[in-house]
């Protein structure tokens, strides 16, 4: 393409977007576009930014900033989030719309998806009200001509007054044609007038009472026929960003305020009111969209039928719960046999650097005061948390996102949507939810796609209710060894994988009841009414699917907690080997705990394991062997049999097992997610309940489990 590429970094929409420019003159360009048109896509293909693209909708929630230098002409571009409308109804349509009207950029490109375009129209025709300096450029080309879907892209330039240009942007293809057409646009050229909607007449009038005030006050800086109609509507996220762009609120200068309020008054007398002037222009915009693409798109009979096959299996009622649930069970089950010997040989390949480290370190002349404390507690627990945690993952997220790439994930939140509305709680926090398998904190930030205030919070406040895949080897281990006695092979490791997943199906349901609680308590509110897009079906591509979960999910969450695990280990040492009186700071600390513990069908050196694994919960059962063989530092059985058998002689029976099962399941989150969790709210107080929320939950579910287990005379 000839083209050099390079990024500047990331800004949020949040507090106000700085344009990193490299010179006053670099032109600037918004991105816009639906959620799954291949946006980010495009944006990746221009910026060589590698932003993280999925086939589910509201990826994009916080903004890039990339460059494309061409010809030696610099293009800034600026990603928005995803949004179906400009109307301002979410924080993501806020966001966009404010940049688009606000931002100060030389125009947009409106990206639309060539397999449903009639759809993407609604957003261009808004984006065109804001600013003629539009470019749509209509990609997935290639997927359009698989379905026989034929888009007449003359047609549509000539209909919408403004260039349009097709491309397939995962090949690359048309990419170069439309850095011409904005290079046009910038300055200035362009093939006509932009296509404007035609409202209901009573609308057009109250619109000119509007505009000799409007052009009069605010002058060139904003389109006066789309300002007249948001006044019109009374939309209070655009008074709020208006008083903020123009330092004045343009509705208290007599002109506007008389014009204003002759227009509603005219609105109100054909028996307009807010909310059927929202329908009308809604309406207006569908019609002029349809009618633009009934006239320049040609769609063939039958196009989409093995979607909705596929659909039929996935989401209706009696098989696609069910589904679900198998394809949970496959991807546990291959994370399990997967990883098992993998993380055997990291393990062992490991431990046996960590001794030809202590080794050198040691002919050196380094003195063992520092020594032992480095390697056989930083290193030693952090080669540990390395092997145990890079192996599942590997496996678990690259088959995460196949599923994501395929557009799977969308159905999962169809299929539970109606549990989540029940729970008072928003539907697209199943996909949070599914992202916290992954990684607690991931889901956390995911949480940012849900556009109520009070449901991102419960979303947020619940994610650790579901355990990450730290928690896996934990669960999974405890499953194996106490439960289907310890086996390996084949049946045994589906058994393991079937019981993960009915306990995963544990947490969901505790997610549930307290998104429920939360809601009819301290978050007090109704479920709110949302679209979600379900997108067609596509291929996953292998290769970039392998880079990006093993590069942008795989490695930085192993990097997070890697940060986390060297100095959890020097303190796990510390604990190990300094003695006071007759027993180590480790022993005194669990007899400490064991009365409590006891209490909860554990003793307390499990409990302060719980409590030093809070870095990272992937050392939990390394130091339990450890405190019990009284070993000064992290130690690994060679066997299921052995684990069992120095389990059984501490006293642990299935019941022991059971109850630890249970707190892995619901216990405070890990510090990275804890820390994330501070981030995204802003609020240590919100942090604090995220703690204590599914701590309670465990400590209520152990002490019940095990009355009852005692009460009944089963261990």
């Amino acid at each position: 393409m000839g083209l050099t590429r390079g990024s500047t970094g990331l800004a949020a929409l949040d507090g106000g977007l700085f344009l990193q420019r490299l010179t006053d003159d670099e032109r600037v360009f918004a991105l816009a576009g639906n959620p799954n048109v291949g946006k980010s896509t495009v944006f990746n293909a221009l910026t060589n930014l590698n932003q993280h693209t999925g086939n589910w909708p509201g990826k994009t929630v916080a903004t890039a900033q990339g460059r494309c230098v061409r010809h030696g002409e610099s293009i800034l571009f600026v990603d928005l989030p995803g949004t179906y409308s400009l109307l301002a109804h979410s924080a993501e349509e806020e966001a966009a719309r404010d940049f688009l009207c606000f931002g100060g950029g030389d125009g947009a490109v409106v990206v639309c998806d060539a397999t449903c375009l009639e759809r993407n129209l609604n957003l261009v025709l808004q984006v065109l009200e804001i600013t003629p300096r539009t470019v749509v450029c209509v990609n997935l080309l290639d997927e359009a001509a698989k379905k026989g879907i034929h888009v007449d892209l003359e047609g549509l330039e000539k209909s919408l007054g403004v260039p349009v240009v097709g491309t397939s942007a995962r090949s690359g293809r048309g990419l170069e044609e439309l850095l011409c057409r904005l290079r046009e646009v910038a300055s200035g050229g362009g093939p006509g007038k932009p296509l404007g909607v035609v409202y209901p007449q009573v609308v057009e009038d109250g619109i000119s009472l509007l505009l000799p005030a409007l052009r009069e006050v605010v002058g060139p800086r904003l389109n006066h026929r789309w300002l007249a109609l948001r006044l019109l509507e009374g939309n209070e996220s655009l008074s709020r960003s208006l008083r903020s762009f123009l330092g004045e609120d343009i509705t208290r200068r007599p002109a506007v305020g008389e014009a204003l309020a002759a227009a509603k008054d005219l609105l109100a007398q054909a028996g307009w009111g807010p909310g059927e002037l929202e329908e009308a222009l809604v309406e207006a915009i569908v019609a002029t969209a349809e009618s633009v693409a009934s006239g320049t798109v040609c769609i063939p009979a039958g196009t989409g039928e093995r979607d909705r096959k596929l659909d039929r299996l996935f989401t209706s009622k009696r098989t696609g719960i069910p589904a679900m649930l198998l394809l949970l069970a496959l991807v546990f089950w291959l994370t399990i046999a997967g990883a098992n010997y993998p993380s055997q040989l990291l393990s062992a390949g490991l431990f046996r650097l960590g001794d030809l480290l202590a080794g050198g370190l040691q002919s050196l002349g380094c003195p063992g005061w520092i020594l032992s404390p480095l390697m056989d507690g930083a290193y030693r627990v952090l080669a540990w948390v390395v092997a145990v945690m890079l192996p599942p993952m590997a496996i678990f997220f690259p088959l995460f996102t196949l599923l994501e790439d395929f557009g799977y994930l969308p159905r999962v939140a169809f299929n539970l949507d109606r549990c989540f509305q029940r729970a008072h709680a928003c539907g697209k926090q199943a996909l949070t939810m599914a992202m916290g398998f992954g990684c607690n904190a991931a889901g956390i930030v995911g949480c940012r796609i849900i556009d109520s205030p009070r449901e991102r919070l419960i979303a947020v406040l619940t994610n650790s209710f579901v355990p990450c895949n730290g928690r896996f080897p934990t669960l999974t281990l405890l499953i194996t060894v106490f439960f289907l006695g310890g086996g390996e092979g084949f049946w045994p490791s589906v058994l393991s994988a079937l019981g993960l997943t009915g306990v995963i199906l544990l947490g969901v349901g505790a997610t549930l009841l307290a998104s429920r609680l939360l809601s009819a308590t301290i978050l007090r509110g109704m479920p709110s009414a949302f679209a979600l897009e379900l997108p067609p079906y596509r291929r996953p591509q292998i290769g970039k699917v392998l880079v990006r979960s093993i590069l942008d999910r795989t490695l930085f969450v192993l990097g997070r907690a890697a940060a986390v695990a060297a100095p959890a280990g020097l303190l796990i040492w510390v604990m190990a080997n300094v003695t006071i009186g007759d027993a180590t700071l480790l022993h005194h600390c669990a007899a400490f705990l064991d009365p409590f513990a006891r209490l909860l069908g554990m003793d307390g050196v499990i409990l302060l394991a719980f409590l030093l694994g809070f870095p990272a919960n992937e050392i939990v059962i390394p130091i339990i062997i450890m405190a019990y063989l009284s070993a000064g530092t992290i130690t690994e059985m060679e066997s299921t049999a052995q684990l069992h058998a120095l389990f059984a002689a501490n006293g642990w029976t299935w019941a022991t097992a059971g109850s630890v099962i249970l707190f892995s399941l619901f216990h405070w989150p890990c510090s990275t997610t804890c820390l994330t969790i501070r981030k995204e709210t802003g609020s240590w107080r919100w942090t604090a309940v995220s703690i204590l929320l599914p701590t309670a939950v465990g400590m209520t579910a152990c002490f019940l489990f095990t009355g009852a287990v005692r009460l009944l005379g089963l261990a």
